[in-house]
């Protein structure tokens, strides 16, 4: 009997707080799911952007196999010769030839079987690159030559883009996690042919802020129209994401849970 892919999805992290809550609750997270492949969003890091070779290194000394990212990859010049050397960083597939780094690699089980990990970057509200959809057949063509379960980190900003790209994707990969907005949702779920699906997996990071950013500089930006130079968050730090049960006999999920750690208080007792 095969041994199901018990996947940890770590939404994206942001910045040191988000690397300190990664520190102190992955481990935790892994133990508590039984967790065999782990993959986390790695856009934000480096202070809001991108990664570097020694963030990455960290990421994969506590247990990380992939780390996808992002358009704010690119915001970090860093971030380029970390995604020309390895195919264990991602970024998204649909950026235009030329740009380093790969939007598709494969990790081997310790039973042998195969997951591969597929990044798209979505079109509304961002930058004009190729198709996410036409991209994403591009890639399946290729990857379906090697495997089946196929998890994918779809990094839009439109709410209707992403769900559009669950169901362009039901039944052909066994994933669609949706990331970039920094908001968990609420609509984790297994579509009718197997695929798991969640519009947004959330940040990892400090919540009391704005998406990460510190409340007074983003309440500026949106009052004074005008630009304010980005400042970090540090408080109420914790990490997000979702756990997916895999079965790779079939490449269909069986369970999607969407996880926040430490939990939101949603009761005050006087």
């Amino acid at each position: 009997m095969q041994e199901k892919i018990r996947l940890l999805f770590i939404g994206d992290i942001v910045g040191r707080p988000g690397m300190d809550a990664v520190n102190t609750y992955l481990p935790g997270l892994i133990a508590k799911y039984e967790a065999n492949f782990i993959v986390v969003n790695g856009e934000n890091i480096s202070n809001g952007k991108g990664l570097n070779e020694g963030e990455a290194n960290q990421l994969f000394g506590l247990g990380v196999h992939i780390i996808t990212t992002g358009n704010h990859v690119w915001d970090n010049w860093k971030s380029r010769p970390l995604l020309a050397s390895t195919d264990k960083v991602l970024r998204p597939f649909n950026y235009p030839y030329g740009n380093p780094g790969k939007g598709f690699t494969f990790h081997k089980m310790a039973s042998g079987e195969e997951v591969a990990v597929l990044q798209l970057q979505g079109r509304t509200f961002m930058q004009t690159i190729d198709c996410p959809f036409r991209a994403a057949d591009k890639a399946l063509s290729m990857i379906s030559e090697r495997t089946n379960n196929i998890v994918v980190d779809f990094h839009a900003d439109a709410t209707a883009e992403k769900i559009s790209m669950g169901w362009h994707l039901d039944g052909r990969v066994s994933a669609v996690i949706g990331t970039h907005t920094h908001i968990q949702t609420a609509d984790g779920c297994i579509l009718p042919n197997g695929t798991a699906y969640i519009t947004d997996s959330g940040m990892t990071g400090p919540y009391d802020s704005v998406v990460g950013m510190r409340k007074d500089v983003a309440l500026k930006r949106f009052m004074l129209q005008t630009a304010h130079k980005y400042e970090m968050a540090k408080d109420d730090v914790k990490i997000c994401g979702v756990y997916v049960n895999i079965d790779p006999s079939t490449n269909q999920a069986m369970k999607i849970e969407p996880f926040v750690s430490p939990a939101f208080e949603t009761e005050v007792t006087l």
